[in-house]
């Protein structure tokens, strides 16, 4: 998690556990009401100036926690993954550029000649920015002499990668869902806890309680996220546990959409068209909306979420499947009507484990003796993991990858950057593989643990791995029974 505030974590997690609790009991929709007055009993508020905002609060948090927008009026972007908590959005300044204590009043008055629009006046102590009239150019900070003027931006606002956040008149976040790109990075940056995601907890238990076969996929970024002892296998034993019929690693689609790519690629090459990669729906999002002339240069190849998906309901077209990782825009990718056969549902790695909890369940060490994917396979989720497994594919049937080039991005900045170039057609590489989280997925927002705190564990369970190949993986799937493309 990005956020520090234990306060956020605890309520936001005990919403999703009491709200998995009930819907494990088939009790939910009988008894969702009164979470909020269970959770906030009061009379004393536990974390903001009173016990109405906090029952308010949570009472939008299970309102998403059943994948809904957390208020009832229909308004724009409510069919957006990602929401903002209105009750929870309020105590964030409005003003974008502040006066601070390091104002010494000079006689200059740097700020207020810099100003064009009149926003400046001198009070006793200080500069004051009137944020009726300031029109955030920030000649003010810039010409100031002690350094005196903020440029206070608010850190949902700041992380966002596509300016896809603005404020009210009332100064609550609105989210363009025309904009958004569902990277997620804002949701666990807001200090306050007011940006969710939608979860797919309720509809998932009810799936299972109703005697559906529901098969959960773990990406590959998961491996090592809960220490060297929890193997692959220890996960499959407390899907079972939950309710879920069985467990497939997606380094196994990762193999599979190395396999398809790689195809792709050469015959782009040949036709001297540059690619991108298509398993990061972050990444396609922000090509789709934010670089449409580039929509055709996206690979047509499905992601490896997908791609296990399709191979499950190929061979049981009853399969409900669940996708669990770090990841909030596979959230949206579900979504994609496009995408035929493609996952059911996902989970986020606190959403997983907040139905684990309900059921009283934990993790248990296990031998590391299962392996669904090749090596390359496991390594998607690493920032370069694509490329590498696209190449060891065409390497697998006898391609000369010396003469390809792949420019590898991890990131917003890097993307963008890559983007632009490829758009004024100034990229130099043949492909680009696309991750708009920094180190790629092991990076996603909702991770367990950072990345350089189970890059160890995770590099010990990967390296136990065999080495079959990415074309060897595959000998044992009926590629021929499902479509690997859009």
């Amino acid at each position: 998690m990005l956020t520090n505030d234990a306060t956020i974590l605890k309520i936001k997690h005990e919403v999703l556990y009491q709200v998995a609790k009930l819907a494990y009991a088939g009790e939910f929709d009988e008894k969702k009401d009164e979470l909020a007055y269970k959770l906030i009993p009061g009379p004393k508020p536990q974390f903001r100036c009173c016990v109405y905002k906090e029952r308010e609060i949570v009472r939008q948090r299970v309102r998403l926690a059943e994948g809904l927008c957390p208020t009832e009026s229909d308004h724009s972007g409510s069919k957006n993954v990602i929401q903002v908590i209105e009750s929870a959005c309020a105590d964030c300044p409005l003003s974008h550029y502040i006066v601070t204590d390091n104002c010494r009043k000079c006689m200059a008055k740097a700020c207020q000649q810099s100003c064009k629009f009149g926003a400046i006046s001198m009070g006793r102590d200080r500069a004051y920015i009137d944020p009726d009239k300031c029109k955030e150019c920030g000649m003010c900070a810039k010409n100031c002499p002690y350094n005196a003027i903020a440029d206070l931006i608010r850190p949902c606002k700041k992380v966002c990668p596509v300016n896809a956040i603005t404020m009210d008149e009332n100064g609550i976040c609105v989210i363009d869902e025309e904009k958004c790109i569902r990277c997620g990075q804002c949701i666990h940056r807001c200090p306050f806890g007011a940006i969710g995601s939608k979860t797919d907890i309720v509809a998932i238990i009810k799936d299972m309680l109703a005697g559906k076969k529901v098969v959960a996929m773990f990406a590959p970024a998961i491996e090592g996220q809960f220490g060297r002892e929890i193997t692959m296998s220890s996960i499959r034993t407390a899907c079972k546990k939950i309710g879920f019929a069985d467990m497939v690693e997606v380094g196994l689609g990762g193999d599979m959409t190395a396999a398809a790519e790689a195809a792709e690629w050469l015959e782009a090459h040949e036709q001297g068209k540059k690619m991108t990669t298509s398993c990061c729906p972050a990444f396609v999002n922000m090509i789709r909306k934010h670089y449409p002339e580039l929509a055709d240069n996206i690979s047509t190849t499905v992601s490896p979420m997908c791609a296990v998906s399709r191979m499950l309901k190929a061979k049981d077209p009853g399969t409900v499947t669940v996708f669990v990782g770090p990841c909030i825009a596979k959230k949206s990718e579900v979504k994609d009507n496009d995408i035929e056969g493609n996952a059911d549902y996902v989970l986020t790695i606190g959403e997983f484990r907040a139905m684990m909890r309900a059921k009283d369940v934990q993790f248990e060490p296990e031998e590391n003796d299962s392996q669904q994917a090749s090596v390359y396979g496991k390594r998607f989720g690493n920032g370069g993991g694509v490329t590498a497994a696209v190449l060891k594919s065409m390497e697998e049937t006898g391609t000369d990858t010396s003469g390809l080039t792949v420019e590898k991005c991890a990131g917003a900045a890097e993307v963008k950057k890559a983007l632009t170039l490829m758009k004024v057609g100034r990229l130099q590489a043949d492909f680009v593989e696309g991750m708009m989280c920094e180190g790629g997925c092991v990076g996603g927002p909702s991770q367990h643990r950072s990345e350089m705190q189970f890059k160890k564990d995770r590099d010990t369970l990967i390296a136990e791995a065999d080495d079959r190949g990415v074309h060897e993986n595959l000998e044992s799937v009926d590629m021929e029974a499902f479509a690997m493309h859009r």
